[in-house]
């Protein structure tokens, strides 16, 4: 697919400028005359041609965060919406999200409400975004409402950022490890045993260990590859099913050391984008609906989906989560306690600021702790090494 620049005339004779993506010219074309554009010029683009969705042109987290700060920031300048998304156009660097901007900017220009247009893109713009979009045009303060989002992605965005970079360090050094132990053991390991072998004398069970391991690696390598992508595609499968999901969901918050981190990471999502809806002007039982997809975790999306029946029989948005064991007991105090004073939206941010900063302490804590166990890993394994190969191969040199 290539990406053509075009110029046209809509239905009311107004010029207007954009970019299709299309296999070929003609077939530019022919999408603008089918959105009833009068075409006066398609040229392709330099930039060159846009593939299908891979891991390096998709859109990414970041690109959204980025699009809705500026979206804002043209907003609340007082510069028109259509113009806004053209601006936008130019300064968006990602290719598939300019392609999306430009045909929201047309959109938009052609009389199509922004949500509805948003709306039309779910794979790149969430319920959540469209629903808080779409708040802010019912209730004439899209401006705000632009801000609020902007700062509430960028939040998320930075403290998912921060989590994802604290756990560089310990994966990149195990990772070396592990390839740096495997070599070994397939290469290294069985040309320092054979030295042992030939002596003929007992070896120490350490070192049988050692060189059975090494043999297993070296003879059936191709074996445990077939076993970790076996390994791989089950627990895709089993994460495809709604039992799968919520099992592996469950074991996420009961594992050690990060099973808080995941309960406190889950909670702050469910805060903040109710946060976000409340003040956007969405209603409860809508802004718990979609908080419970923003979630992303099968056991709170049951809890919210629950508390939404409770809410829509007139009981407490708190009910649910007070019988509940992966709800803090201070999250349903402070909630049952801004429902009475009518200043919701003012608990969920708090709530949202003290599990955030300690989510920052958790993750410094985490990064303090690696280092230690990172050590002794590496400890045992020269250990392991000194006790099965350089200690017989001393004893062999010193009755020599």
């Amino acid at each position: 697919m290539t990406v053509f620049k075009y110029k046209a005339l809509d239905s009311e004779n107004r010029a207007i400028k954009g970019l299709v993506e299309a296999v070929n010219e003609e077939a530019a074309v022919e999408v603008l005359r089918e959105k009833n554009f009068s075409v006066l010029f398609v040229k392709e683009e330099n930039e060159g041609s846009v593939k299908s969705p891979t891991i390096l042109d998709r859109i990414k987290p970041k690109d959204i965060v980025i699009f809705s700060r500026q979206f804002s920031v043209l907003i609340s300048a007082n510069v028109a919406m259509v113009q806004s998304l053209k601006v936008l156009v130019e300064q968006t660097e990602n290719m598939k999200l300019k392609l999306i901007v430009s045909e929201l900017s047309d959109e938009v220009d052609s009389g199509t409400k922004l949500s509805d247009a948003l709306a039309k893109y779910p794979k790149v713009f969430s319920n959540f975004f469209v629903s808080v979009v779409r708040s802010g045009e019912t209730s004439g303060k899209l401006e705000e409402v632009l801000g609020y989002l902007a700062d509430e992605m960028e939040k998320d965005y930075d403290m998912m950022s921060k989590i994802r970079g604290a756990m560089i360090y310990p994966i990149f050094v195990l990772s070396g490890l592990v390839v740096v132990g495997g070599a070994m053991m397939i290469f290294v390991i069985p040309q320092l045993t054979a030295i042992l072998i030939e002596t003929g004398g007992e070896l120490p069970f350490a070192t049988r260990a050692l060189i059975a391991v090494s043999d297993f690696l070296k003879n059936f390598w191709w074996f445990l590859i077939m076993l970790v992508i076996a390994v791989f595609l089950g627990i895709k499968y089993y994460s495809s099913t709604v039992s799968g999901l919520r099992r592996l969901d469950y074991i996420k918050l009961r594992l050690p050391i990060f099973g808080k981190l995941f309960q406190k990471i889950y909670l702050v999502r469910f805060t903040r984008s109710m946060h976000t809806l409340i003040v956007g002007g969405v209603t409860i039982t809508k802004g718990l609906k979609i908080a419970s997809e923003v979630v992303s975790n099968q056991v709170y999306k049951e809890l919210i989906e629950e508390t939404v029946k409770q809410v829509e029989e007139g009981n407490s948005i708190s009910m649910v989560f007070s019988d509940s064991k992966e709800i803090p007991k201070m999250v349903s105090q402070m909630m049952n306690i801004g429902e009475k004073t009518g200043k919701l939206d003012i608990i969920l941010k708090r709530i949202t600021d003290f599990y955030g900063r300690e989510i920052n302490n958790t993750v410094t804590n985490l990064m303090t702790l690696m280092e230690p166990i990172i050590m002794v890993v590496m400890g045992v394994a020269v250990g392991i090494m000194v006790a099965a190969i350089i200690l017989p191969m001393y004893n062999m040199a010193a009755q020599g």
